[in-house]
C-alpha cells in the first residue's frame, strides 16, 4: 500500500511539544550538490522539520506529494527520504536558516540576508533553475515588489529564477493537485530547455 500523502512513515515519530520548542532556531542541512535541475527554496525550516531533521516534514505540509504529481519524482518520497532528491537532480535550501513556529517570525531584514546568502550559494553550486517557494518571502529577500508565480526576469548569480507557491498546508490558495499542476508547469519548461533571460539581479 503506498504512503498516504502527508504521512511522515512508521519510522519517524511525532515530536513532542517538548522537542518542538527546543527546536527552535535549530538548523536543517541543506540537500545540495553542484550542477543540480532545481534547487527548491524553502522560507524557513518549520519547529516540526527541525525537530525531526528533515525538510517539510510537518504533517500536511504539500511539497513531497506535490513534488511527486508534477513529475520530478517517480514515487512521493517521505521526508525521511530527502537525500534520495540527488539522484533526480534536485536540491533542498531554505531562505533564513532558523526554525520558527511560523515564517512570521522572520524580519525584513533577516529574509534580505538569507537572499544575499543564497546568491553566493547559487554561484557556487550553479543549480540550472532555483525554485523559491513562496512569492512574499521572494519579494522582501530580492526586493522585486511586483514579482508574480512563475517564471522571473533575468537571473541571479547567473542562476534563472522561478516562483512558486509556498506548499505549507496554511497556504489555502491551492489544493495539492492545483499545487501540482503549477509545480508541473516548472517541470515541463525544464523539459523544454527553459532558460532566463539577462541581466542579473
Amino acid at each position: 500500500m503506498g504512503m498516504p500523502p502527508g504521512s511522515s512513515g512508521p519510522s519517524q515519530q511525532r515530536p513532542t511539544k517538548a522537542m518542538l520548542e527546543a527546536a527552535r532556531n535549530a538548523e536543517v542541512p541543506d540537500i545540495i550538490a553542484p550542477g543540480l535541475d532545481v534547487l527548491f527554496c524553502g522560507i524557513n525550516p518549520s519547529l516540526y522539520s527541525a525537530a525531526v531533521g528533515h525538510h517539510f516534514a510537518r504533517p500536511g505540509n504539500r511539497f513531497w506529494p506535490a513534488l511527486h504529481h508534477a513529475g520530478f519524482t517517480p514515487r512521493q518520497l517521505r521526508p525521511q527520504e530527502e537525500a534520495r532528491l540527488l539522484d533526480h537532480r534536485l536540491g533542498i535550501t531554505n531562505l533564513a536558516a532558523r526554525a520558527t513556529a511560523s515564517a512570521a517570525e522572520l524580519s525584513a531584514a533577516e529574509l534580505r540576508r538569507g537572499g544575499e546568502a543564497l546568491r553566493h550559494k547559487l554561484a557556487r553550486y550553479r543549480p540550472r533553475v532555483l525554485a523559491v517557494l513562496g512569492i512574499t518571502a521572494y519579494r522582501t529577500a530580492f526586493a522585486a515588489p511586483k514579482a508574480r508565480l512563475g517564471p522571473q526576469p533575468g537571473c541571479i548569480a547567473g542562476v534563472p529564477i522561478w516562483v512558486l507557491p509556498n506548499p505549507s498546508g496554511l497556504n489555502a490558495h491551492y489544493r495539492l493537485l492545483e499545487l501540482a499542476a503549477v509545480y508541473g508547469e516548472l517541470r515541463a519548461a525544464l523539459d523544454s530547455g527553459f532558460a532566463a533571460a539577462p541581466p542579473d539581479q
